[in-house]
């Protein structure tokens, strides 16, 4: 815990600085929600289509970047609202504008009681 991926499209390959914004992120997450350094995880899947309205695809005037937070239950909503509100700043710092309309979202969720990991 935290579990965090971030799903973004493949047109933001180059524009998106992820090194820097995983660290960032990591010590908000650390900050904010006290999570330990160690246990900030953070996984990037690139998409390499993504549609947006009835745009045609290839087109690529629109970029997606959305966040979830999955973090051990007991963070108040304030919290949360706290921490989603850092990641959408972080992408603004981190993700170049790069030509296209840029749609950022985040949310932190509760990791179901079944959660259970081992490291080895």
């Amino acid at each position: 815990m935290p579990q965090i991926t971030v799903d973004y499209s493949g047109v933001l390959a180059d524009a998106f600085d992820r090194e820097s914004f995983a660290r960032a992120l990591h010590a908000a997450t650390v900050e904010i929600a006290a999570a330990k350094p160690e246990a900030c995880k953070t996984q990037f899947r690139q998409s390499q289509y993504t549609a947006f309205g009835y745009e045609d695809p290839e087109a690529q005037g629109h970029a997606i970047v959305h966040v979830t937070l999955g973090l051990l239950a007991g963070r108040t909503d304030e919290t949360k609202a706290r921490l989603t509100e850092a990641v959408l700043e972080l992408l603004r710092k981190h993700v170049e504008d790069g030509g296209v309309v840029l749609h950022a979202s985040a949310e932190v969720r509760d990791l179901d009681p079944s959660y259970r990991k081992f490291e080895r």
